[in-house]
């Protein structure tokens, strides 16, 4: 069985004000079902960011884990890249 056969999303972080937790969006495109036009779909995710790394506008990897918290089931593998500012 292999253990490491987890869902990873890349997405943009929108909010890193929490402690060690940070707001990851993940948007998505789709075809519409009837029309064909395509169709943009976001998603929020709450991730684990153990070191708080993270800062708003940074597109970063998240991997799926076990449940950390109430909400909390992703974790931050890698930051891909930063904003300057």
């Amino acid at each position: 069985m292999n253990r490491n056969n987890r869902k990873t999303r890349v997405g943009v972080v929108v909010e890193s004000k929490m402690e060690k937790t940070a707001v990851v969006q993940v948007g998505r495109q789709l075809k519409h079902p009837i029309y064909g036009k395509a169709i943009k779909r976001t998603k929020k995710y709450l991730v684990h960011d153990e070191t708080n790394q993270c800062k708003p506008g940074s597109t970063v990897r998240i991997m799926e884990t076990k449940p950390l918290s109430k909400q909390k089931r992703w974790r931050v593998v890698e930051v891909i890249s930063t904003v300057e500012e």
